[in-house]
């Protein structure tokens, strides 16, 4: 007895190194982002940082004063993302409660794999993917390049749709089943007591799925910067058939280069975007309160 309360003991403190480990890990990825970001934030000026239209780091020939506008890339980032999540988010939230409530046993043993398979595809696999079968697509059925929004919109809805299946299906299975049985009861069909009860009933855990989803959407990089067409310029929703950049692919494409206050730039660019996926998370943590939690 003694020896298991010991091992018990050291085990409550090997597990709560973890946990503060896991936080000091978020803390200094933080303090070295906004150490070495803010000071370029105000070197540059707030608003010509954020609100500027132009990133020409070595200026122009008329006028080599380079510019740092990342206002392109932030819509762009958006723009994306919102694509992403109109397609994958209801797909992927129909496929789990297909999974949940109405697939049958043969093939759930199948369609379970894959979808696992799906999350453990590198990134670099889905860009091939997207260059090869999304690009042409979209060029010979919508026009364009082919290279634009709405393709890396479709291939990011694709790649968010392991997490929300995943993370949706386990949130539908943990809904009690007098719930789903008392609305049959009420006489309520299958359809109708799945839609209508089991999924609001889960709805904190599928919000959860969403806001997962949303956090890969805006953090992918390199399937979006083979996809994307990666031009730094202003676009509006109605341009979906154009290129844009995101955030994360001006970092990766120009960090192997850069220098001096084009490299702390670039390293703003980083705290602009953590602190989006910041507000992401805390919007949807305000939206998910007063849910049932399952």
């Amino acid at each position: 007895m003694q020896r298991a309360k010991i091992l018990e003991s050291v085990m409550k403190y090997v597990f709560m190194a973890s946990a503060f480990t896991a936080i000091l890990a978020v803390v200094l990825i933080c303090l070295f982002l906004f150490i070495n970001g803010l000071p370029a934030i105000f070197d540059i000026g707030p608003g010509n940082f954020l609100g500027g239209t132009e990133w020409l780091p070595r200026g122009t020939r008329a006028d080599p004063t380079p510019l740092f506008g990342i206002l392109p890339m932030i819509l762009g980032s958006i723009y994306v993302t919102a694509g992403a999540i109109l397609f994958g988010v209801p797909i992927g939230i129909m496929t789990a409660i297909f999974m949940a409530r109405t697939c049958p046993q043969w093939l759930y043993k199948f369609l379970k794999p894959a979808i696992n398979l799906l999350a453990g595809i590198p990134s670099i696999v889905y860009g091939f993917f997207g260059m090869i079968v999304l690009v042409p697509f979209v060029r010979e059925n919508f026009g364009g390049r082919g290279t634009s929004m709405l393709t890396a919109s479709l291939l990011l809805g694709i790649m968010i749709l392991p997490t929300i299946v995943a993370i949706s299906e386990n949130a539908l299975r943990a809904v009690p089943d007098e719930i789903y049985d008392g609305a049959v009861a009420l006489g309520a069909s299958h359809q109708r007591a799945v839609f209508f009860v089991v999924l609001p009933a889960a709805r904190s855990g599928v919000m959860a799925a969403v806001i997962l989803a949303i956090g890969r959407a805006v953090g992918e990089t390199m399937a979006v910067n083979m996809v994307a067409g990666n031009q730094p310029v202003m676009r509006t929703p109605d341009e979906f058939l154009m290129g844009v950049r995101t955030l994360t692919s001006n970092i990766v494409i120009e960090m192997g280069y850069a220098g001096g206050l084009h490299l702390d730039a670039l390293v703003a660019t980083g705290v602009v975007l953590l602190v989006f996926i910041f507000l992401i998370n805390i919007l949807f943590s305000i939206l998910r309160k007063g849910g049932t939690r399952y």
